[in-house]
């Protein structure tokens, strides 16, 4: 028999824990971290005894073992997404379906997209009000939304305006229900799970609409739009995936990247206005036209500010030897995104925005993870970091970004999401239009010579 091995951790009641997590979890693991090292034991609501890393050899082991071993616990999204969400799936089904949804996210396909996204930016951006503080976080959360709606859905017409009404609110009490151990037959017919069933079958209604629409499509293989390339794909037999399994995917996809980007993009709207040095080279970097920094400000930004601070795993293995700790079949282990992000090992002056630190520079795999790691990371990564820059790029592009010395704005939790407490609030003034940087101005300037404006 297998000796298990754990770490230490406190001995308060298990409600009592609860509710300090539930109160601020980052806030909590930090003063659980000063106190017990990088792993601790927590009993999490809803997971009970939990292992918490934040070690990195430990964690890029977690990452790299095998998920016939160790992978996604059971209470995660995928209740809420559909049993063919990739949350949903497991083992081989879940190795196969990521091998399908791969290419429409990475290398040439992402360029597809690129104008798509600058048109929403452009089109949100010129309602934004000169000379007076907003709150961005809404403005970014439409932009990701419309990007989505067109990009993965292929919506237009009355499906696209009935899917941007329908799925903040779709999100949103999945979001709450997803953190809260709500039981599904709370107030009955009223109760929140009703509610969500209710704009879950919604969904599907104008989702099957979509995609039988597209199936139908004689020029299908010339769109561009993930759904479309989803009804195209194939497994290794040579099967199609189902109506009802794209239908999961695309809801998967659109939770996966919608308030996620939207929120990183809130937070790098509040730490440049608080930091006008790295703004003001930004903006000369851009103008320039670079982007160097401005990839390099993301990085940071996800960083200092994950919008996502744990990514969780369950042990299938009947045990499980990881780093310093041998753990038994069915123990949760959750990833402190935030803890290993403020680890002065990984990063120096870890509390600093910096972003220089990862200018002409990767981060690290198993080190900068705000998209988590090994099996389960984010499907999405690239296409949200591309939709990220340029969305960036027009905002410094067409506006300038007015500092501040104001507070910074605390982290509020939101379901899954981590947002600024003021959703990113920002003053900024429309710029007058320039003219564009060309390639063989760059080439003269590199080679030291005058560049007209």
């Amino acid at each position: 028999m297998t000796t298990v091995t754990l770490p230490d951790g406190p001995k308060t009641p298990a409600f009592v824990q609860a509710v300090e997590i539930l109160a601020g979890r980052t806030r909590a693991w930090r003063r659980l971290h000063a106190r017990y090292g990088s792993a601790f034991m927590v009993k999490m609501p809803r997971f009970g005894p939990t292992l918490v890393l934040s070690d990195p050899a430990e964690v890029k082991t977690l990452f790299t073992t095998h998920t016939d071993l160790v992978d996604n616990i059971d209470a995660n999204l995928g209740q809420f997404l559909g049993p063919g969400s990739l949350f949903a799936l497991r083992g081989e089904e879940h190795r196969k379906e990521r091998k399908l949804l791969t290419p429409p996210f990475h290398g040439r396909r992402l360029a597809v997209y690129e104008s798509l996204i600058e048109e929403e930016a452009v089109r949100e951006m010129a309602g934004w009000p000169s000379g007076r503080e907003f709150a961005t976080m809404e403005s970014m959360m439409r932009i990701t939304l419309n990007v989505i709606l067109r990009a993965v859905f292929g919506a237009e017409g009355a499906e696209f305006d009935q899917l941007r009404a329908l799925l903040p609110k779709l999100v949103l009490v999945g979001s709450a229900l997803a953190s809260l151990p709500v039981p599904r037959k709370l107030f009955g017919r009223f109760g929140p799970w009703a509610r969500f069933a209710a704009y879950r079958a919604e969904y599907d209604r104008i989702v099957q609409r979509l995609i039988q629409r597209a199936a139908d499509d004689p020029n299908l293989s010339d769109r561009d739009d993930v759904l479309a390339m989803l009804l195209q794909a194939r497994y290794d037999d040579g099967s199609a995936m189902t109506h009802n399994e794209i239908a999961d995917e695309l809801l998967t996809l659109l939770t996966a990247g919608h308030e996620t980007t939207a929120t990183s993009l809130a937070w790098t709207i509040e730490r440049l206005r608080r930091h006008p040095h790295i703004l003001e080279r930004l903006v000369a970097e851009a103008d320039a036209g670079g982007s160097e920094l401005r990839e390099a400000v993301l990085l940071e930004t996800q960083r200092v500010r994950p919008v996502i601070d744990a990514t969780a795993r369950k042990v299938r293995a009947e045990s499980l030897q990881l780093g310093r700790w041998t753990l038994a079949r069915g123990q949760h282990v959750m990833v402190s995104i935030r803890l290993m992000h403020e680890n002065p090992e990984l990063f120096t002056n870890p509390k600093d925005f910096n972003p220089d630190r990862f200018v002409g520079k990767r981060p690290g795999t198993f080190s900068w993870i705000p998209f988590g790691g090994g099996a389960r990371r984010c499907i999405g990564a690239a296409f949200a970091t591309m939709e990220m820059n340029v969305v960036l790029r027009v905002l410094l592009r067409d506006f300038t970004l007015e500092t501040t010395d104001a507070p910074d704005e605390r982290a509020h939790f939101r379901g899954v999401a981590l947002v600024p407490a003021k959703k990113g609030r920002a003053v900024v003034y429309r710029r007058p239009p320039r003219p564009a940087v060309t390639e063989s101005d760059e080439n003269q300037d590199a080679r030291g010579e005058q560049v007209t404006a």
